[in-house]
């Protein structure tokens, strides 16, 4: 399936209804009184997250959503029929925004949490509802107000515990497909990773988390080189970050730093999240290397560790790591 994380769309509220203008006929009642109904709302157009879907590629090949108006209404004070609402699914960890005004709607991050974003119309009133004591057979009623229209623009961001950042080709696809089940296309080569990767790992008999892997970042990714800052959305809600830097690379300071500037450049936020350095690729080093590596200090708390995703070497010590490092994370703001 195609990976899609924005997307555009115009939603419509149904019309309400029109009210009826409607008079008693009974047999001996020559001056029957008002009975027309109102008519009924029109129908919204609602967005639900759901958990079962990654995409929103739908929204590619439809961009206009219509609810359904509302019937009118009709004698004998019956009312018209609220109309149909537009049900809209999109996955958990949609933004929905407003494109005129650029405000968040909302941020459904929970299984079948919804938001109106598009009323219908109000019905209108039957002349039933205008008889007064000094007008007892009004001829007129209202017709149905038009629903809101609202053009919309979808963003998702996957829902992550762990977030993996790199360079191209540092080993994030690698890695991701040794600790998880996820199978990205992995290849000796630069911008491989084209889309987001998302993998679920077991800690233990009974304990998950989830890693996002993002494509590589380069200098100047902010403003639109490489793959720019297309996927960085995607690393925004994660609650680890872990930095990978090959263990060939001859200046990691400067790797690290070209990441992290550009994570700052995107949102400084980001970097107040809990980190991890990983040295990736240590099959292809020497022993005596390896222990320089695992030595090495960016910062004095963020912890390094020197694995391969090849070999095994250190998954099991680094899994173990990240999990430590969310549990931190969890305890601290409550969560379970």
């Amino acid at each position: 399936m195609k990976f899609i994380d924005t997307a555009t769309i115009s939603g419509e509220g149904g019309r309400g209804g029109n009210g009826c203008i409607s008079f008693r006929r009974e047999k001996y009642v020559p001056k029957g009184g008002p009975n027309g109904g109102n008519g009924g709302d029109g129908g919204n157009v609602i967005i639900r997250a759901d958990r079962n879907l990654s995409t929103l590629l739908d929204f590619r090949y439809k961009r206009h959503y219509r609810a359904k108006r509302g019937e009118h209404g009709k004698g004998s004070n019956k009312h018209g029929k609220r109309g149909e609402n537009v049900y809209l699914r999109v996955p958990v960890g949609t933004v929905i925004r407003d494109e005129k005004t650029n405000q968040i709607l909302a941020d459904l991050t929970e299984h079948n949490q919804e938001i109106v974003v598009a009323k219908g119309g109000r019905g209108g009133k039957g002349n039933a509802e205008f008889a007064t004591p000094t007008n007892r057979a009004p001829r007129h009623a209202e017709p149905g107000s038009e629903g809101e229209e609202r053009t919309i623009i979808f963003e998702l961001k996957l829902l992550a515990d762990l977030g993996l950042v790199g360079i191209p080709n540092a080993g994030k696809s690698t890695l991701i497909s040794r600790i998880s089940a996820a199978k990205p296309k992995i290849a000796d080569y630069p911008f491989t990773t084209l889309v987001p990767n998302l993998g679920i790992v077991t800690v233990g008999d009974f304990k998950t988390f989830t890693v996002a892997d993002i494509p590589g970042l380069i200098s100047g990714a902010h403003q639109g080189k490489g793959l720019g800052i297309q996927f960085l959305r995607h690393i925004e809600r994660t609650t680890v970050l872990a930095f990978l830097i090959e263990a060939t690379d001859e200046k990691p300071h400067e790797t690290f730093e070209t990441l992290v500037d550009e994570l700052r450049q995107f949102n400084p936020a980001i970097l107040e999240k809990s980190k991890i350095l990983v040295f990736t690729k240590s099959d292809i080093i020497g022993e005596d290397h390896k222990k320089k590596l695992a030595s090495f200090s960016i910062s004095g708390d963020i912890p390094t560790i020197v694995i391969s995703a090849v070999t095994g070497d250190g998954i099991s010590e680094f899994i173990e790591l990240a999990w430590e490092k969310l549990s931190q994370e969890r305890a601290a703001i409550g969560s379970p």
